[in-house]
């Protein structure tokens, strides 16, 4: 499993990957578009090494936070539909036409800045039926719509979708408030299609609202958690993963870099903080908060060595963790992995009150991402 020259890695899994996309696929329409989310470095994935595999996979599009990312991606050779799902400020205006990246606008100061701007991107209108993020309220699509039309530009042509985003649609077990901003949203597609934007791309379903109901999918699903073999929430998976498997695309590894004896009474690590009960065998892994490996899992983490669990003993350091490796054979070179088989995202989350999302995103992108 060990990389050459790495000391500390991540791998991606291409065949979950595939198993997942065509999992996903399987669920929807043959004229719902699947757009994959890529956003925030492929959550952890590494934005060029996912987005290149689940482009040749058959993605029809991508959602990425920025136009930086959305950039990056034309670099990478995608030529496919790309839309930031973040804000958008004017000076990236222009790099958004010039790689034909579609921006979100979800505000009146946001739909100023591109009229005055002579560089005018395709854009989607995002509506805020209930989340209170991001997005123009219903009451307010009157005047987006007449601001729209009598721009000084024009840019009537630019406005191509529209889209709003669920607050629970990971919840199964509540989806009246689904159901609310759903009918809301509707309400506001029609209000837009009288006013004569006709062939709009309406979408509404992130991954939950995706395995949940059909009826969400509309012309295209936004789906990122689910790609990555991941459910949005504790309660899709318990009641949907034995209809739906889903697997798991990244794994993150390290190599032991020292085993050493020390004894009953010795303490391990800053701050004196956890103190040898017997006499022991430890190991060092080169992995600390700087890659990602939250800090919060000082003296209750842990790590599988050799097939066997390994708890980390004191803080995690910023390049560092000690793990109490007294039971279990265990040499320099060996491979410990932080996350994977047997060893679930979820249940390092768990253990810190944390959600699996963040701990993925968190992992650092200068790490080497290894498809395999």
């Amino acid at each position: 499993m060990s990389t050459p020259n790495l000391k500390v890695w991540v791998e991606i899994d291409k065949a979950a990957a595939k198993h997942n996309y065509q999992k996903v696929r399987s669920l929807i329409d043959k004229k719902t578009k699947l757009w994959s989310v890529v956003k925030s470095n492929a959550y952890g994935h590494g934005l060029a090494a996912f987005a290149s595999l689940i482009n040749e996979l058959g993605a029809d599009g991508f959602c990425v936070d920025s136009v930086i990312e959305g950039v990056k991606l034309r670099e990478q050779g995608i030529r496919k539909p790309i839309l930031v799902l973040g804000p958008t400020f004017p000076g990236l205006l222009a790099d958004a036409v010039a790689n034909d990246i579609m921006i979100t606008i979800s505000n009146f100061d946001a739909l100023d800045e591109l009229n005055k701007s002579k560089f005018k991107p395709k854009f989607h209108l995002k509506l805020d039926t209930g989340m209170h993020r991001q997005g123009f309220y219903l009451d307010e699509l009157p005047e987006v719509i007449s601001t729209i039309k009598n721009l000084k530009f024009k840019i009537e042509n630019c406005l191509t979708g529209a889209y709003t985003h669920f607050a629970s649609a990971k919840d199964i077990n509540y989806p009246t408030f689904t159901d609310l901003q759903f009918a809301a949203f509707r309400a506001g597609i029609e209000q837009l299609e009288k006013a004569g934007f006709k062939n709009l791309i309406r979408h509404c379903a992130a991954s939950g609202a995706t395995v949940i109901d059909k009826k969400y999918h509309l012309d295209a699903v936004r789906t990122g958690i689910a790609l990555y073999g991941l459910w949005p929430s504790k309660e899709l998976d318990v009641q949907l993963s034995d209809e739906i498997e889903l697997k798991p695309v990244l794994s993150w590894h390290a190599l032991v870099s020292e085993v050493k004896d020390v004894e009953v009474g010795d303490y391990v690590g800053y701050d004196l903080t956890e103190r040898m009960v017997k006499d022991g065998k430890i190991a060092v892994i080169p992995i600390g908060y700087w890659h990602g490996f939250p800090r919060a899992l000082s003296g209750v983490g842990e790590v599988l060595i050799n097939g066997d669990k390994a708890k980390v003993l004191g803080r995690v350091s910023m390049d560092m963790i000690v793990v109490d490796v007294s039971d279990i054979k265990c040499e320099r070179g060996d491979v410990a992995t932080l996350i994977g088989k047997n060893l679930p995202v979820y249940k390092m989350a768990e253990k810190i009150g944390a959600s699996h999302y963040e701990l993925i995103t968190r992992i650092n992108p200068l790490i080497e991402r290894v498809v395999q």
